[in-house]
């Protein structure tokens, strides 16, 4: 296909000061979370629409409108104006319990129209489903185990010290056969509090314990101890090889600084973010406006943080964008461990694991916080404070050019906005962040911290599965599995996505060198996937057809290269290969349809493939050239952890970067100003605590990174 035929150009770039005109209003946006008065009227029609029976509530939340009723309204909005005629109703969507007199539940999910205080929609989820597990249940799993009988005596079995405490993680129980005939299960890691402290911080992942309780969530009773392998490479399938005091070999890891072995360094000085005049960002509601850029922050309990109607200079470039699954499998072959693996958005909720963050900790510099509202295991809607943080960062030089003919050189630093979120899982941290530059390009960042998940390992024992990074301490192999959900707007919905690769020419009288080399286009023209192949330097371009470069001739566009990362190692048609189909492919190209969020499908927890996710999705084999689109990138970490990822693991970082491609007709930062920074200063004067005034030794800023003042 030819990608330069017959497109007009893009519409001219909006005037300074323009984008971003937002007007007041006192009645919610349409993509605004809800808030504790709305979760508050849901919760009320939803008991009312229920009676007799009572109901245990497990998420409330915006149910976003649909694109095609939102999108003219977001037009207007842009335009400076606000036709109330096109503001789509305000919905909630509500997935709960429903509790029978013989204490029988049923899963259900309903729709209630906040604005009328009417349920519009309800539907019992089929019995294949097993509904994702609720923060009560998270809750209250340690005390169910603990009261067991069966776990007690499990207890008394590996001759525990008597002043011991124990620790349990609840965890998804994984994928089942058939979970249509299973109770809804839960498993939990079990571990000990270092006896020889007992203090309530210590590193209890320093002494696992070889069981696993196993709960019926239906009758909140254990209803089976699984036993763990803790052998080495030369009895690792077998069981009850371990020392008969179960953790009398094991030691204390300690990452919190009054417990850390040899104290903490006494040599590091200050480094402050100072931002003396204020943000460079104006937040009106959930509405940001920073360097051109102007887009809505949201929030929900599966997703966390999401980005909407993102503009730039007045122009659309995307119009949803989050993150949409993760799965950990583990590749430990010894049963029980085929159960180990997390959908940790599907099965429970990134949303619900978020952290409120802290002030000079998480973020650093002049911090806009955002705050949600969630709803409890009542229905009633409670602010969680702090959720996401925005702020500020220098990210070094942005570009720079000297001309070594007269000695001047210009340099404009890279400033980023950054907007974060940080959830905790247990053992596990992410860092997930959207990073906005001053050059058009977002890049959507994924950091992995916290502690790696560990269980026993006999003493004197190694294993093929993993790496022993403590005495009796085994952390396994396993892998993170990422998708993040891109719905494109590129100056309009209907988008088409290609790659470009680069290919050497054959050697013959066209290239009569041999070093020729050109560039070939591919369009996905039906929904399918696509990987990454870096031996080609594969790019994907996200293009509107209708609209060509004036400079160029080519489709604006965006573009991005996927990093060549390992996928699901787990075989296909394994249970944890099928129930996370989307981590075999870099790349999804699929229709848009209302409602389609999640790669993985919309119920993960307990399957037994994955539904209605990616997979199903490509396999309607639609038409995705010059359509309303969604891209979903797939990526992954595998983890074969070091010693050194222990007891704390330094992060991990991942980083896909969205940049313009023929989008503008120059590089849209010319126009940074190129400061210097006043506080900067030599070594020397602040180690030697003395002024130099001496100009021959420093330069005097004409020849040198800044050769003019703002604004010359």
């Amino acid at each position: 296909m030819n990608m330069l035929a017959d497109c007009p150009e893009p519409a001219t770039e909006a005037a300074p000061g323009s984008p971003g005109y937002y007007l007041p209003n006192s009645v919610p946006h349409p993509l605004d979370p809800l808030s504790t008065h709305e979760v508050d009227i849901v919760r009320g029609v939803l008991l009312g629409a229920r009676l007799p029976a009572s109901v245990i509530f497990r998420n409330i939340t915006l149910e976003e409108p649909p694109k095609m009723e939102l999108l003219p309204y977001l037009e207007y909005e842009r335009s400076g104006t606000i036709d109330e005629r096109l503001r789509p109703p305000r919905l909630a969507r509500v997935l709960y319990d429903i509790v029978a007199s013989d204490l029988s539940t049923e899963f259900c999910d309903s729709v209630v129209n906040v604005d009328i205080g009417e349920e519009v929609s309800y539907n019992v989820v089929d019995r294949q489903y097993h509904a994702p597990l609720s923060g009560d249940e998270i809750r209250d799993f340690p005390d169910i185990v603990k009261a067991s009988s069966m776990f007690q005596d499990s207890l008394n079995e590996l001759s525990l010290p008597e002043n011991v405490i124990v620790v349990i993680d609840p965890w998804m129980y994984g994928g089942c056969e058939s979970p249509e005939s299973e109770p809804r299960y839960m498993q939990g890691l079990v571990y000990a509090r270092d006896p020889g402290t007992n203090n309530p911080d210590s590193n209890h992942y320093a002494f696992p314990l070889p069981i696993i309780p196993v709960v019926d969530m239906g009758i909140r009773e254990v209803v089976r101890i699984d036993k763990l392998c803790t052998g080495g490479a030369e009895d690792g399938m077998e069981i009850d090889t371990h020392p008969p005091q179960a953790i009398g070999h094991c030691q204390p890891a300690e990452y919190i600084p009054e417990l850390v072995s040899g104290g903490l360094r006494q040599d590091l000085k200050p480094l402050n973010v100072v931002q003396p005049e204020g943000a460079s960002f104006t937040v009106t509601g959930n509405l940001v406006e920073w360097q051109k850029w102007r887009f809505r922050v949201g929030f929900n309990a599966r997703e966390g943080a999401t980005l909407h109607d993102v503009c730039y200079d007045g122009r659309s470039i995307f119009y949803r964008i989050s993150f949409s699954e993760m799965s950990v499998p583990y590749g430990d072959p010894r049963p029980p461990y085929h159960r180990k693996q997390a959908f940790d958005f599907g099965d429970g909720g990134a949303g619900r694991a978020t952290n409120s963050l802290r002030l000079g900790c998480d973020c650093l510099g002049v911090i806009k916080y955002f705050d949600t509202v969630m709803s409890d295991g009542s229905g009633k809607g409670v602010v969680i404070p702090r959720v996401i943080c925005m702020h500020e960062q220098d990210n070094g030089i942005g570009w720079k050019h000297s001309n070594y003919r007269t000695g001047r050189a210009v340099v404009a630093r890279n400033r980023l906005l950054i907007v974060q979120f940080i959830i905790t899982l247990a053992n596990y941290e992410y860092v997930f962040a959207y990073n906005f530059d001053q050059a058009g390009g977002l890049a959507i960042e994924t950091r992995a911290t916290g502690v790696v998940s560990t269980v026993p390992i006999d003493p004197g024992k190694t294993s093929p599965w993993g790496n022993v990074v403590h005495p009796g301490v085994l952390a396994q192999n396993h892998q993170h599995l990422f998708c993040i959900r891109v719905d494109p707007c590129i100056d309009g919905p209907n988008n088409s996505i290609l790659y470009e690769e680069s290919h050497a020419l054959p050697w013959d009288e066209t290239n009569p060198y041999g070093h020729g080399y050109e560039v070939r286009q591919t369009v996905i023209t039906k929904s399918g996937w696509a990987d990454a192949a870096p031996h080609h330097n594969r790019v994907f371009k996200i293009i509107n057809p209708s609209y060509c470069n004036p400079v160029s001739g080519r489709p604006v566009g965006y573009k991005f290269i996927p990093s060549p990362t390992q996928l699901m190692l787990a075989h296909p048609d394994s249970l944890m290969g099928r129930r996370a189909a989307y981590a075999m492919h870099h790349i999804w190209v699929t229709k848009y349809k209302d409602g389609e969020y999640w790669a993985a499908g919309r119920w993960t927890n307990q399957s037994n493939a994955e539904r209605g996710g990616v997979k199903d999705m490509v396999e309607r084999n639609e038409v995705t050239e010059n359509e309303d689109i969604v891209l979903w990138y797939s990526f992954g970490y595998t983890h074969n952890p070091r010693v050194e990822d222990f007891p704390v693991m330094p992060v991990e970082i991942h980083t896909i970067q969205l940049k313009p491609a023929d989008f503008f007709t120059r590089n849209p930062s010319l126009d940074v100003p190129s400061m210097k920074n006043p506080t900067s200063k030599f070594y020397e004067d602040v180690t030697e605590n003395r002024d130099n005034d001496d100009s021959s030794n420093h330069t005097n800023g004409i020849n040198g990174c800044c050769g003019v003042s703002n604004g010359v």
